[in-house]
Formats: structure tokens, sequence, C-alpha cells
């Protein structure tokens, strides 16, 4: 669950005492003050404890290496149960099932998104609040990991589209807000001084996930079940990790404000005019999520057009295009990361990966063959990468109140990843069927509106986030 800090505000190490000011103990391990804390108030809700303690530093100490490689590593394993059958085993349980509608993956797909759309800000709302032995964040992410793993089962064993779409729906609601349980427990740890580095370090991390995701998955394709269990299994163990292991303060002895219904329905919206930069920057989000999801949602089909090969033919060439495409994200995530810190700068790095992915968006959209085909990937990853570590790192730079609502933040936040993931897919047939003949689809047009996307969302952040630079 969320890490700990030594003041309520802050976002410290792993469990260790470390001494303040006079030398008074204090336990890095509590997202929030512990009764030794000069700020700690027992009879005040925890809001306003955490609230007074904003006022107080305007950074969080430096958090250490046990905690990041932890949120790293679940990280890590949710995109690679999540990520994975989007980029592949999907595709193949949707072209065995229903071979002549392609286009129910789309469905398939945008639905799940739909459900962590509706229900992410409740879940943020409610871990907010939430008091228990391990603290706010973790009970939340081991309970929906495992209801990630059931909707995986059910995908696995359905017998028509209607129950792939119920157990997908099932799956997103998992592992989808699980990862924005994690993502809330860096909210509430990160100092401004790490972003950019643990966003470089999560970006490649899940980039990685994604593909070797997608690798296990190819390798596993002529079982119906493993092809989505074996990632799911890697999304388990590695969050079993950080909840055994990340340590939070007990929370049942802070009084906290209720969740009511109010409060929950509440937590979909807020005042955009008041935390103006996290708007646009959630607006520059969704545009460039927008045009990744039109783009890889259909890579696989991508392929087997250009390449005259039957889709659950393709396992090797996408096990290739994704081993090539970790130079791309791995190369793109981690030195834009350090570098965004290094130079404390964001905007010029989201600008230059809008660029990047709308290149190799076009040079995918004319591929003649396999060759330009991996080219076009490489140069859309390497954005991808760079985008995937800065952004997080600038999100987190204006996220509003760190300490007091971050789940409910970073849900909204999560808007522009899940409604493009849920609208996209629904848009895309419009995409495929401009200009070509009836049964065929035109991909080049897709793939070129996608970094058209990808491209604008990077300037709405350049010109319109005005606290970051």
């Amino acid at each position: 669950m969320t890490p700990s800090d030594p003041t309520p505000d802050s976002g410290a190490e792993m469990p260790a005492l470390v001494t303040k000011n006079g030398g008074e103990p204090v336990d890095v391990a509590s997202p929030v003050p512990s009764p030794s804390s000069p700020y700690f108030n027992e009879g005040a809700a925890l809001g306003e404890q955490l609230a007074h303690s904003e006022t107080v530093a305007d950074d969080r100490p430096k958090v250490g290496a046990g905690y990041i490689w932890l949120v790293v590593l679940a990280l890590f394993g949710n995109f690679m149960a999540l990520v994975a059958p989007i980029g592949f085993s999907l595709a193949v349980v949707v072209n065995r099932l229903a071979p002549d509608n392609q286009e129910f993956l789309g469905y398939v797909t945008g639905i799940g998104a739909l459900v962590v759309v509706l229900l992410g800000p409740v879940v943020g709302v409610l871990s907010d609040r939430t008091r228990s032995r391990l603290g706010r964040r973790r009970p939340w992410i081991l309970g929906l990991t495992l209801i990630g793993v059931l909707g995986l089962i059910v995908v696995a064993l359905a017998p028509n589209i209607g129950i792939v779409i119920l157990g997908w729906a099932i799956t997103q609601f998992g592992f989808g807000i699980a990862g924005l349980q994690l993502t809330s427990s860096m909210g509430d740890r990160l100092p401004e001084s790490q972003r950019g580095k643990v966003g470089g370090l999560t970006g490649v991390a899940t980039m990685l996930a994604s593909i070797m995701g997608v690798a296990i998955a190819a390798a596993l394709a002529a079982d119906p079940v493993l092809i989505l269990l074996g990632p799911g299994a890697a999304g388990l163990f590695f969050t079993l990790l950080f909840v055994l292991f990340a340590k939070e303060a007990d929370t049942r002895q802070l009084a906290m404000e209720k969740a009511t219904l109010r409060s929950v329905l509440s937590g979909y919206g807020y005042n955009v005019k008041k935390y103006a930069d996290f708007s646009w920057n959630w607006l520059g989000r969704f545009l460039f999520n927008f045009g990744l999801t039109l783009a890889t949602t259909f890579t696989t089909f991508l392929y087997a057009s250009r390449l005259g090969v039957p889709v659950d033919q393709l396992g090797g060439i996408i096990a290739i295009s994704g081993l090539l495409g970790i130079v791309g994200t791995v190369g793109g995530a981690a030195l834009s990361g350090f570098l965004s810190d290094r130079l404390k700068r964001r905007k010029s790095f989201i600008i230059f990966s809008g660029g990047l992915f709308a290149v190799g968006a076009t040079v995918a959209a004319m591929a003649p063959d396999l060759t330009v085909l991996l080219i076009g990937g490489v140069i859309m990853n390497f954005g991808l990468g760079v985008f995937s570590a800065v952004d997080q790192a600038l999100y987190l730079d204006v996220l509003p109140e760190k300490n007091t609502q971050a789940g409910r933040f970073v849900a909204i936040n999560q808007f522009s990843t899940s409604i493009p993931q849920f609208a996209a897919p629904l848009l895309a047939p419009v995409f495929l069927a401009i200009g070509v003949a009836s049964g065929e689809s035109n991909y080049s047009l897709l793939y070129i509106v996608a970094g058209v996307f990808a491209l604008a969302g990077g300037l709405v952040i350049l010109l319109r986030v005005k606290s970051v630079r």
C-alpha cells in the first residue's frame, strides 16, 4: 500500500527509523502522521492532518531503493497481465470464437476500459479513506489483483464473445484499478526530484512487461488457458511481493472522513479551472492515448493484412517485433526520465515523444513489407517510452491534493487512458472502412490518424501546461 513517510506529507523509504532534527525517531514506513509526530492529532480527521502537513513542506523526502524496485516490479507484473492480452491474446481468442467478426476485438477492449472509467474513482475515494492494518493502498492492490486473475480465467474458458466481454471487464476492473492504486502509492511518496527517474524505470518496466507478456503469450498460443494465465501469473507474483514487503502504516487508529454516497460521487469531478495544469495535462494524455490505442489495438491485424499471414500464425513475428521494440522503449523511457529530472524539464520531452510516435505510425502505415513495419514499430516504441516516463513525472508534478486525495485524482487522471481505450476501438472501424472495398480494412489511414492524435497531445501539453517547464 502507500509507502511511508517521516511526516504526514512525506514519502520516505522502506521501513526503518530516521531521526528528525532533535533526534526524535520517526517511522519512515508511515504514510500518515504517527502518534509520535508533532502533526498527529488523534481527534482530527486524517484529511485535516495531511492537509496541514502539505503546508509544512513543499516536497517529500527521497524514497529508498527498496520501495522503488518493489513498485517497479509490481507495475511490471500488472502490465504484463493486462497488456499482453490486449496486444495478442484477445485477438487470438476473438479470431477463434468469431473469425468473421474481427471488429469484436474493439468491443471487448472498449467495454473493459469503460469499467475502469466508471469504477476507478469509486475505488480511489474509498482507498483514500481506508482504515486497515495494512494501510490504505495494499488491501485494494491485493484484492483487485485476485479479481483480475479471476477475470482472465473467465476469458480463457469463454465459449462465446459475450462471456469474453464479461471476463475482460472483470480483468480490467481487477488489474486496471490495481495499477491505479500502485500509482496512488507513488503519489503518496515520491518527491519531485525522483519522479522523472522513477517514471523512467516504471516506463521501462511497463513497456518491457507489455513486450515480454506478448512474447510469453505467443509462445503459449496453442493453449487457450495458458495464453492468458501465463502473463497473469507474473502479475500476481510481483504484486504479492509489493503487498508483502512495501510496508505501510496501520491506519485503523486514525479518525478518517467517512465515505458517503455524496463523497464517492464527487470523486468523478473537480474544479477544472482551479487545477488548470492538471486539466490541460489530462487532455494531452487523452489525445496521445487515443492515438496509441488506435494503433496498438489493431497491430496484430495490420501485420496479418500486410504479410498475408493468418492471425493465429503470427506469434513468432509479433514476438520479434516486441523484442525489437525493447530497444526503443528502454532507450526512450530510461534516458528521458533521468534527463528530465537532471534538466528540470518535462514538456520538451513530451512534444518530442508525440512527434516520434507520429513518424513511426506513418512509417508503419506505408510499410510494404515486414522490415519497414518493424522500423515503424521501433520508432513508435521509442516515442512511447519517452512519453510514458516523462508524462508520469509531469502528472505527479501537477497532481492536486497529493496528501489527502491522491487516489481520487489518480483515478480521474486514468480517465485520460481508459476513455481512449473504450472509445478508440469503437471509432476505429469508421477509419478502417474509409476508401476501401467491402470486406477490406484501411489500416494505413488508421495509423496516420493515430499519429495525428499523438502529436496533438504533445502540443496541448507543451502550449497549455504552465507550472512545469
